[in-house]
């Protein structure tokens, strides 16, 4: 680190970079309130927290832009154990949510196609291609994203994952720290529990050398009880969704959870969940749902289709569907109750070993009849992704079970989260008439 690093650092974001943002903020948030700013036919305003959301993610990339040369960086995968990295101030920054930056912008198809004249299989995940394709092109919508320092793989969200980071590990010439997850068909026996925390342990080490200095402890407990606050508010902002009418959906969602996979840890974040939760609360206290007229509530399983979130939800709005759930967005809140801060590395092994996707497709099963339950849905919109095989295996089954045993309709639809070659507007709509005609609307 060097003392004009330092300075650049400082300047382009503590100084300029978030008076700029905070003026943006402003300016939107002053367009928010003007009764002309929104005339949607069946959507209800943007949430007022919209714009604050929008300068967290701002800053959030500002930051890394200047961070080489001010504070070490990590890339990471989004379920890797972020509380040791950020209680050493190592700066996270998570391809996957850079990937769905671009599939939003509608760039990821010119970036996997760089990563595909390159010999990557389209075969691969598209994510893994987005984040590839952007590195070999030099190209990315947030500006510049740092070179990382250190490389965190944790295996809990799929393979793919193991062999994307050692391509980036050979291609940048850094370390990599692997975190494997041992499967779990039933709950978490206590020496798989210990195999994770051991690799934790095992790379503290590594990192303090990385990032010039000690572990602190009593910082760890404190990143880690700001992770369970946001991940608690988290969880009631989406069950936030059961209330008739829903004040929120999973596409609104989608979008404000970038806090909680890539801010974990920060006061900030928290503070953000809060004010999230009280507008979402005063909208439910005022009778004011998502949309302006709710008439059936759907489920949705597996990642969101990116570059047709704003599409899909207008299409069923039109229709008076609230999409109020998502397993997706759930699989983020769910384990909460896990983590202890007075236990920071033996809750983290626990956390990071329950993710949705490290267990059984039975779990999964089980998961949405509850939800199916929980927020009185009429029907699940299953999303066969492309890219996302684990997240997408036993889908077929899962329709036929959910039908037979819980009692409600479900619908496949084949497409995939980044890349949009995969995606047929015209079958999906056609798929999605039909289906709406079952449920009467």
């Amino acid at each position: 680190m060097s003392a004009a690093g330092r300075l650049r650092y400082l300047f382009g974001v503590h100084i300029a970079g978030r008076a700029a943002l905070r003026f943006e903020r402003l300016r939107s948030e002053h367009k928010m309130r003007s009764r002309e700013s929104w005339r949607h036919r069946h959507l209800e305003r943007p949430l007022d927290v919209s714009p604050r959301l929008k300068e967290l993610i701002s800053r959030h990339y500002l930051t890394g832009r200047y961070a080489n040369g001010a504070r070490k960086v990590a890339w990471v995968t989004s379920g890797a154990p972020i509380e040791v990295l950020t209680a050493l101030n190592i700066f996270p920054i998570y391809p996957e949510n850079h990937g769905a930056v671009c599939g939003i912008r509608r760039t990821a198809e010119e970036y996997c196609k760089h990563a595909e004249a390159a010999g990557y299989s389209r075969d691969l995940c598209s994510y893994a291609r987005t984040d590839i394709g952007s590195i070999l092109s030099g190209k990315t919508p947030v500006g510049r994203l740092p070179r990382p320092d250190v490389l965190i793989c944790c295996t809990n969200i799929c393979q793919t994952v193991l062999y994307w980071y050692q391509v980036l590990a050979h291609h940048f010439g850094v370390p990599l720290v692997i975190i494997d997850t041992p499967f779990l068909y039933r709950e978490a026996p206590s020496h798989a529990v210990a195999f994770v925390k051991n690799q934790i342990e095992d790379s503290i080490p590594v990192l303090e050398r990385i990032a010039g200095r000690s572990l602190s402890h009593g910082r760890l407990r404190d990143v880690t009880r700001m992770s369970r606050d946001a991940c608690e508010l988290w969880l009631r902002i989406v069950e936030s969704g059961r209330m008739k009418p829903s004040p929120i959906t999973a596409f609104d969602q989608f979008i404000h959870l970038a806090p909680i996979v890539e801010m974990r840890g920060h006061r900030y974040t928290v503070d953000y969940y809060a004010s999230m939760l009280r507008e979402l609360n005063t909208r439910v206290g005022r009778g004011m749902g998502a949309l302006k007229d709710e008439r059936k509530r759907l489920l949705w399983d597996n990642l969101p289709i990116w570059f047709r979130v704003r599409w899909l939800g207008d299409l069923l709005a039109e229709r008076g569907v609230s999409l109020v759930a998502s397993t997706y967005t759930n699989a983020w809140a769910e384990l909460a109750d896990m983590i202890d801060p007075e236990r920071p590395l033996d809750s983290c092994a626990s956390v990071y070993l329950h993710p949705i996707l490290n267990r059984g497709t039975g779990h999964k099963l089980e998961t949405m009849k509850r939800m199916i339950d929980y927020y009185e849905v009429d029907g699940v919109l299953l999303h066969s992704d492309r890219s996302c095989k684990p997240y997408s295996i036993g889908q077929l089954p899962q329709r036929e079970s959910l039908s037979s045993e819980a009692g409600v309709p479900a619908l496949l639809i084949e497409a995939d989260h980044n890349d949009p070659r995969s995606f047929s507007e015209e079958q999906v709509r056609n798929r999605l008439d039909a289906f709406l005609e079952v449920l009467g609307v």
